[in-house]
């Protein structure tokens, strides 16, 4: 029967025995870094709920201000609301008008 001999010094065999756990390790480190290093998967969907929450708060700041546009746009042309808006929220009145309070 013929043996197989290698030819490495021992050196060689401690060698290779040592690079599947080199490989293992340098595997966790990097798995490591993808999911908790900077920039990895754990900031990158952080940020993505904070871009949803953004989203939603520019969103509702949008119809705001259209409200507020097409209420400004409103008065503009109808000064006879600018007049009621005056008289309800401001409590103006006309010059030479006079005022009078109804207490129940």
């Amino acid at each position: 029967m013929l043996k197989h001999q290698t030819n490495l010094p021992h050196s060689g065999r401690i060698q290779f025995k040592l690079l599947p756990i080199i490989l293992v390790l340098l595997l966790v480190f990097l798995q490591y870094r993808l999911w908790y290093g900077n920039g990895g998967i754990k900031d990158v969907v952080t940020l993505k709920k904070q871009l949803a929450n953004q989203t939603q708060i520019n969103n509702d700041l949008r119809k705001h201000n259209e409200a507020l546009l097409h209420q400004v746009h409103y008065l503009q042309a109808n000064q006879d609301a600018v007049e009621s808006r005056a008289r309800q929220e401001l409590g103006m009145i006309k010059k030479d008008e006079t005022f009078y309070q109804v207490m129940k």
